[in-house]
Parts: C-alpha cells; sequence; structure tokens
C-alpha cells in the first residue's frame, strides 16, 4: 500500500519471519550463545525465556542453522499435549519407528519411552548427539514435564543421551520454580531471558529493516522519532513492527516523507487501543485513517514458519533388541563401557533412577561492595571502604558489568561477583574457579564447590568483573581517535598478526580498524570495529598480562 510511495522493494516490518531482515542485537546473540552452550555441555536442559515478540523465534532459527553437523534436531511446537502424544511427537520427530505398527498409540507409555531410548543409545553409539527443541513450552502440563526429565535420564559415563530446549515466555522460569518441579530445575544447565531493546538497538532495528526494503535518502524515520517509538513499543521487536508498519501507512496517508511524533502517536493509538491502557507515549485518538481495512496488519504463525525451516533427521536407527526386561543392551561403541564390552542399563521410564535432592547452595555476602573488596584482592588490591568501582578506577581497575551469565563468564575467562537468589533474598558471591561441570565460589565464609545444575537457578545472569588499563586510557576507541591507547592498540594488533608495529602518535586509521575487526571476529566478539573492554580484556589474555584466570584456577585448584 505505501510500498511505491516510500520507493520500498516490500514492507519493511511485516511480522512474517523473513530470514532478509535478521537483527541480532547483543542480546539475540547472548541467547544464541547460550542454545549453543548448552548442546555442547553435555545433556540437560537449557532454557530460554522472553516476552511475546522479544525475538526468541528468531534465535531458534539461528540456532537450528548453526547446530554441529552430528546433531538429530527435534522440534515441537504444539505443545499442548498429554505424555502419549508427546512421546509419540518425539518418535514421530526423530523417525523411531512407532512401537506395535500402526497401533502404536494403543501399545502404552513404556512402548514409546523403551523405543526413544533404544534410539538414543543406537543414535550415540554413532557418534550423534539428540537435541529436543520444545517451542511455546509455558504451555506443558507438569506431568508433561516430569516426563520430559525421565528421558534425560539416560546417560553415558559422560554425557546425557538427549538435550531438551525450552523455549517459552516469561511464566515459564515461575513454573520451573515450583517445588513439585525441583528435580528438573536442577538440571537446567543453562538459562537465558531475553529482554526488550534498548533505545539504541531500537533506531539500529528500524534502521536495519528499513535499508533491506530498499529505503534511500533521508531517512522516513528520523533519529529524533526513534526514542518515543521505543518508549512505546517498549523495545519489544514485534511491537515496533506493528507500530512502524501503520506509522508508514499513516505517513503515506497524511502524504509526509517521514513519521512525526504525531503520525507515530495516532499509529500507536490504531495498533494499541485493544491493550486497556494506553501505551507510553499514545495519545488517544477516535479519528481512524481511512485506508486502514483489509487485514493491513493480518499475523503469521511465527512457528510453523520455523518449523519449514528444520531439517529431517535421518532414516530410522535399528532398534536394539533388550537383553532382558527392562534393560537395553549398549553397543560397544558406546564410550564409558568397561573392556569394549556390551553393557546393560535399565531404562529410565521402566524404572526412573532416584535423583539427589538438591543441595543447599551456600549463600553469600548480602552486599555487593564487600563482594567487590574480596574480588579485587584476587587482582593483589586492597580498596578501601566507598564505592567499589569508583576507588578501583584510580588504581587501574576497572569494573565490567554484563548479564550473559555462565556462558559469557567462561568466555571472559576471569573471576567475578555474581549475583545470587534464594527466594526473597539477594546475595553476591565471588566466582573464583570454573570447569565443565561446577563452579568454585567464595561466599564469605569460605570457599565452596558447587554443581552447575544447583548453581544455574539461583544466579540471575548478573556479573561484575575487573579489567586492567592506565587510567589514562579510554574505555573505548574508534576510527580517528589517537593518543597512547591507540598506540598500544595498534601495536599489539599488528604484533598478533606478526606485522611491523606502526608510529606512534598515528590516529586508528582503516588499515588498524581492518585489524581490529578481524580480531573480533575471530574471538568471537563484536565485529564493530570500536576497542572496548571486552576487546581489551581478550588482548590481555593474549598478550601475556598478568591477569587471574577462572578456568586456570579451576585446573590449579587455586
Amino acid at each position: 500500500m505505501y510500498n511505491n510511495y516510500f520507493s520500498l522493494k516490500q514492507a519493511p516490518f511485516s511480522i512474517a519471519p523473513d530470514p532478509r531482515y535478521l537483527f541480532m542485537s547483543e542480546r539475540h546473540r547472548e541467547a544464541l550463545a547460550h542454545l549453543l552452550y548448552g548442546i555442547n555441555s553435555g545433556g540437560g536442559f537449557v532454557l530460554l525465556t522472553g516476552e511475546i515478540g522479544a525475538g526468541k523465534t528468531t534465535v531458534c532459527r539461528c540456532f537450528i542453522e548453526q547446530v554441529p553437523e552430528n546433531c538429530r534436531l527435534a522440534y515441537i511446537f504444539n505443545p499442548k499435549l498429554t505424555v502419549a502424544e508427546l512421546l509419540q511427537s518425539v518418535c514421530e520427530e526423530f523417525r523411531i519407528a512407532a512401537p506395535g505398527g500402526e497401533a502404536g498409540v494403543q501399545a502404552g507409555v513404556k512402548a514409546y519411552i523403551d523405543a526413544i531410548n533404544a534410539y538414543l543409545l543406537a543414535s550415540h553409539a554413532q557418534g550423534q548427539n539428540n537435541v529436543l527443541v520444545i517451542d511455546e513450552a509455558q504451555n506443558l502440563s507438569s506431568d508433561v514435564l516430569e516426563q520430559l526429565r525421565l528421558l534425560t535420564n539416560l546417560e553415558t559415563s559422560e554425557r546425557k543421551l538427549l538435550q531438551i530446549i525450552l523455549i517459552g515466555q516469561p511464566e515459564l522460569r515461575t513454573m520451573l520454580a515450583r517445588p513439585d518441579l525441583e528435580q528438573l530445575a536442577q538440571r537446567v544447565i543453562a538459562r537465558y531471558h531475553l529482554g526488550p531493546l534498548s533505545e539504541g538497538e531500537t533506531g539500529a532495528y528500524i534502521a536495519h529493516r528499513m535499508a533491506v526494503a530498499g529505503s534511500q535518502g533521508a531517512p522516513v524515520f528520523p533519529d529524533s522519532i526513534v526514542p518515543l517509538v521505543h518508549r512505546i513499543s517498549g523495545g519489544v521487536p514485534r511491537r515496533i513492527n506493528l507500530l512502524c508498519d501503520r506509522a508508514l501507512l499513516g505517513a503515506y496517508v497524511e502524504n509526509s516523507r517521514e513519521a512525526t511524533p504525531l503520525i507515530v502517536r495516532t499509529a500507536a493509538a490504531e495498533v494499541f487501543a485493544g491493550e486497556g491502557a494506553a501505551a507510553p507515549g499514545m495519545v488517544p485518538n477516535t479519528a481512524r485513517w481511512p485506508l486502514l481495512a483489509g487485514g493491513v496488519l493480518a499475523g503469521a504463525v511465527l512457528s510453523a514458519a520455523a518449523w519449514q525451516l528444520l531439517p529431517r533427521a535421518a532414516a530410522p536407527l535399528p532398534v536394539p533388541q533388550a537383553a532382558a526386561p527392562g534393560t537395553i543392551t549398549v553397543p560397544s561403541s558406546v564410550k564409558g563401557t568397561a573392556n569394549g564390552a556390551p553393557k546393560n542399563i535399565l531404562v529410565a521410564a521402566a524404572k526412573p533412577v532416584p535423583v539427589a535432592r538438591q543441595a543447599v547452595l551456600p549463600l553469600g555476602r548480602p552486599d555487593e561492595a564487600s563482594a567487590l573488596r574480596a574480588l579485587a584482592t584476587r587482582w593483589g588490591r586492597a580498596l578501601p571502604e566507598g564505592e567499589p568501582c569508583q576507588i578501583a578506577y584510580r588504581i587501574d581497575l576497572r569494573c565490567l558489568q554484563g548479564r550473559g551469565g555462565i556462558y559469557e563468564l567462561r568466555q571472559l575467562d576471569r573471576p567475578a561477583v555474581i549475583t545470587l537468589r534464594e527466594g526473597a533474598a539477594t546475595r553476591y558471591a565471588v566466582l573464583v574457579g570454573m570447569d565443565e561441570g561446577s563452579v568454585t565460589i567464595d561466599t564469605g565464609r569460605g570457599r565452596e564447590r558447587v554443581d552447575l545444575a544447583n548453581l544455574a537457578p539461583r544466579f540471575t545472569g548478573e556479573y561484575t568483573t575487573f579489567w586492567t588499563m592506565p587510567r589514562s586510557f579510554r574505555d573505548q576507541l574508534a576510527l580517528g581517535d589517537e593518543g597512547a591507547d591507540v598506540d598500544w592498540l595498534a601495536t599489539r594488533l599488528a604484533g598478533l598478526v606478526r606485522a611491523a608495529a606502526p608510529a606512534a602518535q598515528q590516529p586508528l586509521n582503516a588499515h588498524t580498524q581492518g585489524l581490529l575487526r578481524a580480531f573480533q571476529q575471530k574471538q568471537g566478539l563484536t565485529a564493530d570495529g570500536v576497542a572496548g573492554p571486552r576487546t581489551y580484556i581478550r588482548l590481555n589474555q593474549l598478550t601475556g598480562v598478568d591477569e587471574p584466570r577462572l578456568l586456570a584456577a579451576a585446573r590449579t585448584g587455586q
């Protein structure tokens, strides 16, 4: 309707998924990193939550495209199922021959479980991992969640044979906090809540979609309008799409070349009129633009579209014959068998393996300041009373705060203060060591080693760590900057590629920025060509700066 008016190739703000419009904010990248970390961590549950329209499906689609070749993926997007229906769906998605042939439903729950367990063992023997993704998981019943937990009971000495990813709305977190689901909650090895876009990300998101649609010349959504769009939409991508699509239509009707504040507010009154309370920045408006008819904002079923992208599993694996009732013979190729001989393992569903009650996590310090002072001792510094980050800056120690969770801390590889919640209480502990399955934390009363499964339900994902840099250095360096910090950066980047160091007192030019982008991309950082704390941290690590390390501490027991 408005495409020709704005010289667009297609509508830029359709809510139907289109890979051309993919926009991954820092939060989306962190969520994706948690999913990818989960499938490489030996099994269990991974939890991704977010508000409606926050971009969970976008992250899921990116994840699907990046799963390793040895992963077989099953995807369930209609979780309102009974236990038997769920198991039947799992069999269908993994191409497991239904027990009892066509009468598989009548074969009973146990028959399905036996077939799934046999498939997982045979698949593992072929070097394959199996990942079950369940979308809209907040709709799962307690019985189905418990059955999913039981499916993860089957394991070798190295890993669980089924990885389950639960994707859902925020109430999914509340569900898993219930006492009757405690055993499942302690098997969540990674969790991430996908929050809304920031104001800056909202502007970048709008500009990205307009550019992909072919917009040229003066922006239809100028920078001055972005704060209003962000305030009304709350930074939720789907709400941004709805609002901006209607604003484009309004600009077309009003014969305006840009979306003005009045047009955006009028669009908000149209799009969000049925929400009860007015969105922030909206104005009541009874007048309707005359062309709003015929389903301009027709919805799309995102889960069904995502389903179309899923690779199909290979042909069914042969189901090994049980050695005895209630057992399955593991082929000798399964790692962990003694002397290469077959090993009989009890089928989890036939007789569930008891799970030990979750250990009580030692609480840390009640205030963050004392925890940060304890953290500073890892850098050999003593911080007097006062605001720790301000005091640390005076002695060339800087604070870095984040919300990336365990995965990001593993990437940063440095001790940190982490935020823990036990019921209504908030505490702060110093994370001093980490290995594949556990962490070592300083609680203020001594050190405790805690399984990641026990830490995850209590860890909010928030952390603060330190990084070292001379006080005169800026926190960020971009193209055109010059000074001692630019000389330091250019010298180290050149050294990493074994090139000659550039002359001193040169501005950060295109060549150095190219080296910086290549370095950031190789190290899994945001390749924006701007040197910030994470870039400094990684450069320090790779160039031999003496700083405490998180993973090394776990190996040495320090």
